[in-house]
Formats: structure tokens, sequence, C-alpha cells
């Protein structure tokens, strides 16, 4: 599973590099002011959860664990729920996709402390 995770964080990691230079370049004259805030909102917690997924990943070899994996699968999920609510929210304007936008902040809470669950029982 570590290779697996591994290679998850290195793809969000890419996507993350490319979305924020979309960002950046192609919706800086597009966006208002409020909806770029609201995308690089998106960019900064898909670096942030990526990166932790890397670090997941590097633990699993250390510490291979089912908590370990749940911890990668939550934040992946949380990835996906955040920051693609927020990213489509910014380029498409659907207001109602903020709603679901928590569930993927709990599923970025849930990860870190499955993450903490697995290195205590450790």
């Amino acid at each position: 599973m570590s290779k697996t995770i591994l290679m998850l964080a290195a793809a969000l990691l890419a996507a993350a590099v490319i979305l924020g230079a979309f960002g950046a370049h192609a919706l800086k004259a597009k966006l208002s002011d409020d909806l770029m805030q609201v995308y690089k909102t998106g960019v900064e917690y898909h670096f942030y959860h990526a990166l932790g997924l890397l670090l997941i990943g590097v633990l699993a070899v250390q510490i291979p664990s089912t908590l370990i994996n749940w911890s990668a699968i939550c934040l992946t999920a949380g990835i996906v729920i955040f920051s693609g609510s927020l990213y489509v929210l910014a380029i498409i304007g659907i207001r109602w996709l903020g709603a679901i936008t928590p569930i993927g902040g709990l599923s970025f809470i849930a990860g870190w402390v499955l993450l903490f669950l697995a290195v205590w029982k450790r």
C-alpha cells in the first residue's frame, strides 16, 4: 500500500502545481477577487494535504498499519471533496457546493487523527 500512497501523493502534488499555475495564469483575469481567493484556498489545502499524504506514504513503509492506510484514504478524499468543491465553486460558480466543502474538511481531520492513532498504537 505504501507504493500506492507514494504514487498517489506524487500525482496529487503534480496536480496541485498544475492547478495553481492554471489559477495564477488562466483564471486571474476571469475570476473576481473573492472567487480567486476561494480557488487559492483550494490549491493551498490541496498542497498541504498532498504533502501530508507523501509523509504518510513514507511512514507506511516504516509503520505498516490499517490506520495509516485509512489516514491516506481520508486525506485523499479530503483533497477531492474540499479542494475539488472549491475549484468547481470558483470556476463554474455552483454555490451549493460550498455545503459539501466541510465534509472534505472533516475528512482531513479524520486523516490526521487516524495518523495520530496509528503512531500512538505503535
